[in-house]
C-alpha cells in the first residue's frame, strides 16, 4: 500500500467560487481567503459599488480574478439575475459559498412583519433557490474525485437562544442548519458536497449594530465583546477562511452535512 500524499490539501487552485455577501464580513473574508490559496472568486452582493469595490481590491491584494455580480438574493427576479450573469462567465462552479444574511431587532409586541419577511427571505428562501438554480454549474464541476462545495453560512445563533431580540435571524439560522443536511443528503449522490459553519462574534457590521457600535468595524472597542468569549477574542480572517478553506479543499472531501461552529467555544460553553 502506498504512502498517502499530502500534497496540495487545503489548494484551490484552479477551483472557481461564488461567495454571495462578499462585499464586507464574513464574506469578504472567505473571499480574500480563497484568492490566497489559489481560487478564482465572484462576490454578490446588494449595493454594487460597494461590491465592484471590494472585487477590485481583492484582485489587486491577491493577484488573482476577483469578479463582482452585484444583486438582491432575498427574491427570485434577484437570485436569476445572478445565475444569468455567472453562466455568462463560466460553464462550471466549484463552490458555492451561501453567506449573505439579513438580521432585524425590535422588542416581541411590536416586530414588524416586514422585518420576519426580510431575513427569512434572505437567509433561507434565497439560499435555497440559489443553489436550486446553480445546481447545473456545481454538476458540472463536480465528480467523485473532486467533488463541488455549497457552504451555507449560519450562525450560533441558531444553535442556542441568541442575546438580542432579532427573532427571525436564530430561526431562520436553525432552519438553514436544518436545509444544509437535507440538501447534503440529497446531493451528495451528485458528488456536490453541502455543509455549514456556525460563525460566533466576529468584527463585522452586523454584530456591530448589535452591540451599539452603529456598524463601525475599525476604531471601536471590540474587546468588550471578547470578554465574553472563552478565547477571549473576537474571531479573525484567518479563522472562518481557514474553515471554509478546509472544507472546500481536498481536506474536507469526506466531510457531508455537518454544521461546524466557529466562535471561540461560545457554543460549547452555553
Amino acid at each position: 500500500m502506498s504512502a498517502p500524499s499530502f500534497d496540495g490539501l487545503f489548494s484551490l487552485e484552479g477551483r472557481t467560487a461564488l461567495v454571495t455577501g462578499g462585499s464586507r464580513g464574513i464574506g469578504e473574508m472567505i473571499a480574500a481567503g480563497f484568492l490566497a490559496h489559489g481560487a478564482k472568486v465572484y462576490v454578490s452582493a446588494r449595493k454594487v459599488e460597494q461590491c465592484d469595490e471590494t472585487a477590485a481590491r481583492l484582485s489587486e491584494t491577491y493577484g488573482r480574478p476577483c469578479v463582482s455580480i452585484p444583486g438582491d438574493l432575498s427574491n427570485l427576479d434577484g437570485i436569476a439575475k445572478v445565475v444569468a450573469a455567472l453562466k455568462d462567465r463560466e460553464s462550471s462552479l466549484d463552490i458555492l459559498v451561501n453567506n449573505a444574511g439579513a438580521s432585524w431587532g425590535a422588542p416581541l409586541e411590536e416586530f414588524p412583519e416586514k422585518g420576519w419577511d426580510k431575513v427569512m427571505d434572505t437567509n433561507v428562501k434565497g439560499v435555497f433557490f440559489l443553489t436550486q438554480q446553480l445546481l447545473p454549474l456545481l454538476r458540472a464541476a463536480a465528480s467523485p474525485e473532486s467533488p463541488a462545495r455549497v457552504v451555507n453560512i449560519g450562525s450560533i445563533d441558531g444553535l442556542h437562544n441568541p442575546s438580542f431580540e432579532a427573532y427571525p435571524y436564530g430561526a431562520s439560522k436553525a432552519a438553514l442548519h436544518h436545509l444544509t443536511r437535507i440538501l447534503a443528503a440529497r446531493l451528495v449522490r451528485d458528488d456536490v458536497l453541502v455543509n455549514a459553519i456556525a460563525p460566533g462574534p466576529f468584527p463585522t457590521w452586523m454584530l456591530s449594530t448589535g452591540v451599539g457600535f452603529g456598524g463601525a468595524v475599525e476604531g471601536v472597542d471590540w474587546d468588550l465583546v471578547a470578554r465574553t468569549n472563552p478565547r477571549r477574542r473576537v474571531g479573525t480572517a484567518e479563522d472562518i477562511a481557514g474553515l471554509a478553506i478546509y472544507l472546500c479543499s481536498r481536506a474536507g472531501a469526506f466531510t457531508v452535512g455537518e454544521t461546524i461552529t466557529c466562535d471561540g467555544g461560545s457554543f460549547a460553553k452555553s
